[in-house]
C-alpha cells in the first residue's frame, strides 16, 4: 500500500523498468500488455518522462493491449489512442513493434486476427498458451473497474470463463458494447501480472482479495498466474478497507 497515487506510479514505473530489464536479458525482447484506464494513464505518461523513459531500451520491446474498444483508432474511447497519446508517441518504440488491435473492424474478425497475432509473437500456433521465456507476455497491466470487471472481462459475461480462446470480442454492459479482450486464458501465463487500483476502489478491491471466489460476479478473481507473479500496487484511499490485522 502506498500513501499515495503519485508514490503508486512511482512504484509501477520502477516496476516497468525492472521487467523490461529483466525480460531482455533473458530473452531478447520485452513483451507488455498495456491497460485502459484513468490509472494507468497517469503510468503512460510518468513512462514517458525523461526520468524513467531512458531506462528502457524501447528498440527491444513488444507494445501489446490487453483489451479494445470497438472504435477507430483515433476515437477518444480508443485505449490505444490514449496509450499513443500518453506514451508511445514519446519513445522510440518501433512502430512494427506496436501490436494494436483494429476496435475498427468487425469485433469477431478483429479478436481473431489478434489472437493469430499473438501466437506469431509468442511461436505458439496452436494449443495452449506456454511459459517458456519469450512464449509469454513479460509484463500484464491491469486496472480494477467498480464492478469487479479487469481488462474487458465484465461480470456474467461468457468470457470470463473462457477455455481456449486468447482473445474474445463481446458485447458487454457499458458503451461503447462491443469489446475485444485478453482472456484470463493467456493472462494467466504471463512472468508479471501487475493490478493498479487507485482512488475510490475501496469496497470492491475488498470485495475482490478478501471476499469469497465469485469469478462469475468478479472476474478480476480469475487473474491467478500459474507460472508467474502478481502484483497489486494500491494507494491507502483504494486500500482503506483492506484487513490488515
Amino acid at each position: 500500500m502506498f500513501e499515495s497515487t503519485a508514490r503508486l506510479m512511482d512504484a509501477a514505473a520502477e516496476a516497468f523498468v525492472q521487467c523490461a530489464a529483466e525480460a531482455t536479458r533473458s530473452s531478447g525482447r520485452f513483451t507488455v500488455a498495456l491497460s485502459g484506464g484513468s490509472t494507468p494513464a497517469a503510468l503512460y505518461a510518468l513512462l514517458a518522462t525523461d526520468a524513467y523513459a531512458a531506462r528502457v531500451d524501447w528498440s527491444r520491446v513488444h507494445v501489446f493491449l490487453g483489451d479494445e474498444r470497438c472504435v477507430p483508432p483515433d476515437d477518444p474511447a480508443s485505449n490505444y489512442r490514449m496509450a499513443w497519446e500518453r506514451l508511445l508517441a514519446h519513445v522510440p518504440v518501433p512502430a512494427h513493434q506496436v501490436h494494436r488491435i483494429r476496435g475498427e473492424d468487425d469485433p469477431a474478425a478483429a479478436a481473431a486476427a489478434y489472437e493469430r497475432e499473438l501466437r506469431a509473437a509468442f511461436s505458439t500456433p496452436d494449443g495452449a498458451p506456454r511459459t517458456d521465456p519469450g512464449a509469454r507476455f513479460d509484463l500484464v497491466l491491469l486496472g480494477l473497474g467498480p464492478d469487479g470487471h479487469t481488462a474487458s472481462l465484465f461480470p456474467g459475461t461468457p468470457a470470463v470463463r473462457e477455455r481456449e480462446r486468447w482473445v474474445v470480442a463481446h458485447r458487454v454492459p457499458v458503451a461503447p458494447s462491443w469489446r475485444v479482450t485478453l482472456t484470463a486464458i493467456v493472462i494467466n501465463v504471463a512472468a508479471d501480472v501487475l493490478f493498479l487500483v487507485a482512488g475510490d476502489k475501496a469496497s470492491i478491491l475488498r470485495r475482490v482479495l478478501e471476499g469469497p471466489y465469485e469469478p462469475d460476479v468478479l472476474p478480476s478473481q480469475t487473474i491467478a498466474p500459474r507460472a508467474g507473479r502478481l502484483r497489486w500496487l494500491v494507494d491507502a484511499a483504494a486500500a482503506a478497507e483492506i484487513h490488515r490485522g
